[in-house]
This record gives structure tokens, sequence and C-alpha cells, in this order.
């Protein structure tokens, strides 16, 4: 219900209040006729103490009047037209009040609104004993301020209409020295000749006539305001006096005279024991984690966190400052801490380093305790339940520490919990322990029991997560895609729809998530994700943000987009067989086959040689799917090779050697096909920052993969292959054309 509506069911003292409130400086009408619109307003957003804030208040107080204006405009009849006249003044009148100063109808309309709203807020609850006390002891007290607020209202209005005159008066100063100006003009008018004497005589003659009207209006005018001025005046002083009054001879007495009521120690202990429990609340509440610990934690690794008192400066605890302890404990011990329950010594682990004694900064009056070189020695873990992995068990660091403050009177004794963190001991268990995390961190509700979280969300939830999840790792502004989250969507549920809508309403259990293999795979949907991540963030963070990796395509996905296109064009997806795995897809048709994919690349393989400059080594490859010349998105990757002459000789007897990426099927297939036509292939390789033919490692068709007789001699180089395969330990899949580098 409107807080207006209400207030005109006050009655009796609470009714008196109310009209109280209302005076010249606003009239009660204006909020009776407008009680919809300056309920509606914004009042409170805008700062008083900020000039900048000025425009707001004008726009408040044009909307106020024009309200008004609208009001009047609509009453009709005969008792219309009375609040149309009534209406259309007050309009007048808070505009020529306010205009100057609108800050000052903001802070009276609060003023106002404040007050009605606490008056029925008061009827509303009952009357209770200390409102009772309140009212009988403060009704003074409150006319006393409202007749303060009267008072600057009435002062503010006075010193705009001193502005207002003083200008006028300036103004009629302007025009009183046109005058005598005028009349020094008649006197020189006896030098000139009897005809131009008469012509100017005539036109000062009238330009002074009605000059001197207008000093004349003016100058009663002036009067006027001056009188207005001086009765505002006194009447401000008479108001004063009365005030002053009052105050001096009436409640300072009286004050004077007031004994302090009750039994003065009941009252001194309850006091006492109300701040005390404010500064507790306080004091616990303002002891935070500033820099969390990291969320996945290895055994035998040092790590940093950062603990704050807020209040540490305000209380002088840096003046005796205190120790704060680290102990890792376990989700059940973290339940119990927060029940009260007794858990003293209780912890899950032993940390080293785990005392720190807090630091006042004077130049930022911040308490704090910085942690640089912890460490997890060892980990004691619960019993699991059912089908959890140890990379699924939460624990968390708790932070504590004791002080007291205002000479030993208050001893306090703090803790804080970290966000909660999956402790492992290899780096193989860093993927799975990442899913709890980011689980947690995604889904986990406020205020929530350690650690729960939903075993299930919907998958819009779970897409905006991953895409969270991807531009942080990754460290990328292009994020994941609506075909991307359809991809993922596909690979998830095993399910063919290409519409995102179609999985809107579908919800991912955490089995799904990290816990089930994906059908016919040897792993989860996040760790392949995961993979996907590392891949980018380490190797081709800059190809993904070019929009060169095409990413989140099947197989088959890759050959219809790959279809119509020329030979050579080419996209890069993720693998579906290998975590981490990178394919190049490419089209060419040849008698064995149109589309080609080559075996997929790993983080391993990028170590060795980077993917841009493998591509380079593969002239065949023209286009990035659709259309992009190669050379125009990856020629800014590829690594400079040194120019150096056919000439030069080897240093301490060594040959330095170069590696260039070579698919040896591939060429011979295409060899096959050419037939009498040159293809694609014939095109000179990828440019370089030397001549090209010093480009590439090798000349395009390479001295040592052919036989004596000229042909292609795909066993050799084939044994090249599988011995690179084995240097990085993969096996070779029947389902790609294997790669070498030679």
């Amino acid at each position: 219900m409107a807080v207006w509506i209400q207030a005109q069911q006050l009655q009796g003292d609470a009714l008196h209040q109310m009209q109280a409130l209302y005076g010249q400086h606003f009239p009660i009408e204006v909020r009776h006729y407008l009680s919809q619109w300056i309920e509606s307003q914004a009042w409170d957003s805008i700062d008083l103490d900020n000039p900048q804030e000025n425009i707001k208040a004008t726009q408040l107080l044009e909307g106020l009047v024009q309200e008004l204006q609208k009001k009047a405009e609509h009453q009709v009849g005969e008792d219309g037209f009375l609040l149309k006249i009534k209406l259309g003044h007050y309009a007048t009148q808070l505009q020529n009040t306010y205009d100057r100063c609108p800050m000052e109808l903001v802070r009276c309309i609060r003023h106002i609104l404040y007050n009605e709203q606490r008056l029925v807020r008061e009827a509303n609850n009952g009357t209770s004993p200390v409102g009772n006390l309140a009212d009988t002891m403060s009704q003074k007290h409150l006319q006393i301020n409202q007749t303060f607020e009267e008072l600057r209202l009435v002062t503010q209005d006075t010193e705009n209409e001193l502005k207002k005159l003083q200008q006028t008066q300036e103004y009629f100063i302007i025009q009183y020295q046109e005058s005598l100006r005028i009349q020094a003009q008649f006197a020189q008018l006896a030098q000139l000749n009897p005809q131009e004497r008469l012509s100017r005589e005539t036109a000062l003659q009238q330009k002074q006539v009605s000059l001197e009207a207008w000093l004349q209006r003016e100058a009663q005018t002036l009067q006027q305001y001056r009188v207005e001025l001086a009765e505002k005046h006194q009447k401000t002083l008479q108001l004063l006096r009365k005030q002053q009054t009052i105050i001096l001879d009436d409640e300072l007495i009286q004050w004077k005279q007031l004994p302090i009521p009750g039994p003065v120690e009941e009252m001194l202990a309850e006091v006492n024991a109300t701040i005390t429990d404010i500064i507790s609340a306080l004091v616990t509440s303002t002891f935070i984690i500033e820099k969390q610990p990291p969320q996945v934690l290895k055994t035998q690794t040092k790590f940093a966190a950062t603990v704050r008192l807020l209040v540490g400066g305000k209380l002088n605890v840096h003046m005796n400052p205190p120790q704060v302890k680290a102990t890792i404990i376990s989700e059940q011990q973290a339940k119990s801490l927060l029940k009260n329950e007794n858990t003293r010594n209780d912890y899950s682990g032993e940390i080293l380093n785990n005392c720190c004694v807090m630091e006042y900064h004077q130049a930022t009056g911040t308490l704090s305790a910085h942690f640089r070189n912890m460490s997890l020695k060892r980990i004691k873990r619960s019993d699991r339940r059912g089908a959890e992995s140890v990379t699924e068990e939460k624990f968390t660091i708790l932070f504590e520490s004791q002080f007291s403050v205002g000479g030993n009177e208050l001893v306090f004794q703090v803790k804080t919990l970290s966000l909660p963190v999956v402790v492992i001991v290899h780096g193989s268990q860093d993927n799975n322990a990442t899913a709890t995390v980011l689980w947690d961190n995604a889904f986990a509700e406020p205020g929530r029991v350690p650690f729960a979280v939903p075993d299930k969300v919907l998958w819009p939830q779970l897409c905006e997560a991953l895409n969270m999840k991807f531009k942080a790792e990754v460290q990328s502004n292009r994020g994941l895609t609506k075909e991307n989250l359809v991809f993922l969507a596909q690979k998830l549920f095993n399910s063919s729809s290409s519409h995102l809508e179609d999985y809107n309403g579908m919800s991912v259990s955490w089995s799904q998530f990290n816990r089930e293999n994906l059908p016919g795979r040897n792993y989860t949907f996040w760790q392949w994700f995961d993979g996907v991540m590392e891949v980018l963030k380490k190797h081709l963070k800059p190809h993904w943000n070019d929009g060169a990796i095409l990413g989140f395509v099947n197989k088959q996905q890759a050959h219809d987009l790959l279809i119509n296109k020329p030979d050579g064009t080419f996209l890069l997806r993720f693998s579906d067989s290998e975590i981490g795995g990178i394919t190049i897809a490419w089209k060419f048709d040849s008698q064995e086959r149109m589309f080609w994919n080559l075996m997929p690349f790993t983080t391993r393989d990028f170590s060795i040689r980077s993917l841009a400059d493998r591509l380079g080594d593969l002239n065949y490859l023209i286009y990035v799917f659709p259309d992009r010349p190669k050379d125009e998105v990856y020629s800014k990757y590829y690594t400079p090779v040194p120019c150096e002459p056919a000439t030069a000789k080897a240093v301490d007897g060594y040959v330095k050697p170069q590696i260039k990426q070579v698919v040896p099927e591939f060429v011979n297939a295409s060899a096959d096909s050419a037939g009498a036509s040159a293809t694609y292939m014939d095109q000179a390789p990828s440019p370089a920052v030397c001549p090209q033919a010093h480009y590439n490692m090798y000349p395009q068709n390479p001295d040592p993969v052919l036989d004596n007789d000229g042909d292609f001699d795909l066993d050799d180089t084939m044994d090249v292959a599988r011995r690179v395969e084995e240097l990085l330990g993969r096996p070779m899949d029947s389902q790609w054309i294997p790669h070498a580098q030679s």
C-alpha cells in the first residue's frame, strides 16, 4: 500500500506530526495530488554532498513542476477552477523557491517521506513502552527540529530573494547611467545646426521618456522588493528569537534538572553487554581471507595465502600484533566447527610454516598476515562414500587467531575458512581435482553447509560455467559460441540434435560431468574439455583468438564443411579420440580418398615444433576454412630460419640438423593422382623472412625420401614416422594418416 494512503489514516498525535511536516516550503496539497509520482522517484539515490548530482535534482524539480502543471490543466468545473489556480500557484512557488537550490527540494522531500514512513510504521506496529517514552519526551524536540527546518528553508528563500534583488538593482543602475548619458547628449545639441539638432532632439526625447517611465516602475519594484525582504528578515528573526527562548530558557533548564531514571548499574551492565556483542560480531565478521590459497593443493608444494583484519587499525590491535595459525580440516570438521562443536586440535593434515604474525601497514592502515611459504606435508583422508574418488574429497584451510582490545578487557578468538580445496599428491590428479573445484565454485549456494553442492544442474547453467572457465583458463575474450555449445551437448548427451534449445531443459549430473566415461571412450566429458583448454592455453591461444581454429566439430561435420571447398582447404578440429589432441582435416580429391585427417597433434608435438611451422611445412594446405589464405593467417607465427650460404661449413665437425613436418602417405597418393595436369601442389612453399629457397628446411621434394631412381620410398619414410612415434610414446592409429618429422 502507498505510504500516503496509510499516512491519511493516522490519528491523534501522529496525524499532527505528519501535518507539521508541510508548510510553505512544500504544501501538503502537492503531496496529496502527486502522491504516486512523488513516491515513485529515486530521491534517496541522490548524494546531497556531491555537487555533480545537482543535475539530477534539477531534473526532479522540473518533473515535479511539470506534473503540477499537468494536474492543474486537467481540472474542470466550478470546484476544479479554484484547484487549477491553486496548483498553478504552487508550481510557480516551488519553481521560484528551489530553482537555484534544487538539492534543497530533494532534502525536503526525503525528510518528509522518511518521517511519514516512520509514523506509519509506528502506527502499524502498535505502541511499545519505549515508543510511549519517546513520544512523551521528544514531542517538543520534534517541534524544535521542525522549527529549525523551517528556519533553514526560510533563510534559503530569503538568500535567493536577496540575490534576485541584487541582480535587479545592478540592471537598474545600468539603465540609470544610460539616462544620465542621454541628458549629457542634450547639452551637446547646441553645437549642431538647427535641422540636425531638431532631428536628434526628437529621437533623444522619445528615448528619454521611455527610459524614465521604466526607471519609475523599476524603482517602485525595487522598493517593494526591499520592503518584502525586510519583512521576511523580521519574521525570521522573530522565529529565531522564539526558538532561542524555547531552547535556552525552557529545554536547557529542564535538561539540567532532569535526573537519570532507573537503576544506573543495571542499565550500565545491559549497555556494556550490548556493546560487547556488537563489537564481537564486528570483529569476528571482519577477519577475512584477502588472498585465497590455491583450490587444488599439491602436497610437498609451496603455496601462499593472506588474511586480513579489517578493523585491526581502528581497534589498535597492531599495537600488540597477534599471530595467525593455518591448519587444514576436512569437510566434516568444518561442519562441526560451524556448529560450535569442540574440534580443538582435530586436523586433517600437517602444514609447514603455518604460523604468521600480522603486520600493520601504515600507508594503507591495514593489518594482515602474509603466509608466503606454506607447504602441505601430509594429508589424512576420511572414508570415502561409494564411487567417490580422492579428487572429490574437499578440505578447507582454517585460519585462526586470538587478540585483546581495550587493555585486555575484551579477548577475541577469530576464525575464518578458505574456499574448499582438493588435495592431490601427483600432477595427474590435477584434471579431476579441477573439475571438483569448478563444480563447487559454480553451483554452491550462498550460506550453504560445508561443502554441499547440487548433484544435478541444468545444461544452461553448466554452459555458463564452462564458458567462464574457458575464457579464464585460455585467457581469451573469444569464448564458446552457440555452435560450440551444441557440439559439447551432443558429446555429453550422446545426441544428434543441432538445436541448442533442445538441451535447455536437460539436467547434467556430477557423474555425467566427471565420473562416467563418455560412450565408447576411456575418458570423461570434463577430462576431454580440460584437455582442449590445456593445449589452447599452452600452444594455440593466438590461433584461437585469430579465429583460425574451428575446434568443436566432429569428423563428419568437418567433411560436410569441406565438401564444396576447393582442394587444399583445411580446418583444425579437436580430436574425439585423444585428450588434448588437435587434428588437421583437409580436402584433396585423389584416387584413394577425398578427405584426409592427420593424426592428432598434442602438447608434446607442439613442444617440438609449433602448429604454424607444421602448417607451413605442408605446402598442399592452401586455404584455412572457409577461404582464408594459409600464409595470410599463419605467416606471422612462422619461426624465421636464418639464411646461410650454400657453402656454409660445419661447426666443430658437426652438421646442423633441421626438422620438417612431412606426410608421406599423402605425398604418394597425391603424386599418383596428379596425372598430366598440375595441381595446387605445384605452388611454391609458404613465404618466410629469408628467400624462399632457404625458408623451408628442405626443398619441395627432399632427396632423403627418394630412392636412386627418383621414386618415393614410402617404407623408409614410414620407418622415420614410427621412430618419432616411439620417441613420443604414442602408438600409431590406423584411422589417421601418419605424419613424420624428417
